[in-house]
């Protein structure tokens, strides 16, 4: 699983042959779940505090996400996006 951010103990990753819309995934110990990058819709469950850290996360970084999308689609290299600080 191509990860392409880390912080907090979660990490952030998106697939070269996932299905739209487009989103990533958040995996925190046995907890995954996928947001959509436009919408911020989420799939699954993790806990409350965890959530609200990705949803910030992904907000401020909702660009490098869709440029990270765009490569997988294209099957070209992921970027690292950088953490939540």
């Amino acid at each position: 699983m191509p990860i392409v951010s880390r912080f907090l103990g979660i990490f952030i990753a998106i697939l070269y042959r996932d299905h739209e819309p487009p989103h990533f995934h958040a995996i925190y110990g046995d907890y995954e779940i996928s947001v959509g990058i436009n919408d911020g819709v989420v799939m699954g469950r993790f806990p409350h505090r965890a959530l609200r850290h990705v949803l910030e996360w992904s907000e401020l970084r909702r660009s490098e996400l869709m440029a990270n999308w765009q490569n997988a689609l294209e099957r070209m290299p992921l970027e690292q996006i950088a953490p939540l600080e």
